[in-house]
């Protein structure tokens, strides 16, 4: 083998979770989800291996069925499913708009911890997207008007001068209402149908525990949820 390739199968790490087990399990997703999300949060507050605790990875497809998957941050999270803001007019938003069918995950390496979660995306509230837009920082809301996500620009001077010029427009003033809100901005809510908690154990013998959608109800009815274990 060509020196120059990277052996990652070389690399190995025994994964030193405790794992999940049925017993130890919420009765509901969003229990288990809330439980594990708490825990990875209060890591990040006194450890540094756990640096952005809502990082989300979300997969949609394209119109050829093509996956695209990208990370963005959870910034919702209640018993209807975890939610995330962003341009609608982005690859994600177009996708979604074609095909609202979606994944996404939460995964904390150093905690051998994932979650999974699978189902349809639905577009957020108006009114708690400009809720949620004025507790932005300012500069983050100003950098919602200067880039058009997802296009191409032909270098950063670009971007950075269409950030002074919207900062020159509407300048800090310390008020929730200094920026409004672009008509492109947006988010979305997965309604889940299935939800998989994920659990690192040493030998490979990882914990695999899914609750799949059997009826109508939010992510804390348990009626509306059934509990399986599937191999890892």
């Amino acid at each position: 083998m060509d020196d120059d390739v990277l052996r990652v199968d070389a690399v190995r790490t025994d994964y030193e979770g405790e794992g999940l087990s049925e017993a130890e399990l919420a009765p509901t997703p969003w229990l288990q989800a809330r439980r594990w999300v708490d825990d990875a949060i209060a890591r990040s507050q006194v450890r540094d291996d756990v640096p952005e605790p809502a990082a989300l990875s979300v997969a949609t497809v394209d119109g050829s069925g093509r996956p695209n998957v990208r990370t963005v941050l959870m910034r919702f999270f209640d018993e209807r499913g975890p939610g995330f803001v962003t341009s609608t007019d982005s690859t994600k938003g177009l996708e979604l708009a074609g095909n609202p069918a979606i994944a996404a995950s939460l995964t904390w390496p150093a905690m051998f911890r994932a979650i999974r979660f699978r189902g349809m995306a639905e577009p957020l509230g108006r009114e708690e997207l400009t809720d949620y837009f004025g507790s932005r920082p300012w500069g983050s809301r100003i950098s919602a008007w200067a880039s058009h996500q997802s296009q191409p620009i032909s270098g950063r001077e670009g971007l950075e001068e269409a950030y002074d010029r919207y900062a020159a427009r509407w300048p800090d003033r310390g008020r929730a209402d200094d920026v409004p809100v672009p008509d492109a901005w947006g988010g979305y809510r997965i309604r889940c149908d299935e939800v998989e908690f994920w659990g690192g154990r040493r030998n490979r013998l990882h914990d695999r525990l899914v609750f799949t959608r059997v009826g109508a109800g939010s992510l804390d009815e348990a009626a509306a949820w059934q509990v399986s274990r599937r191999q890892p």
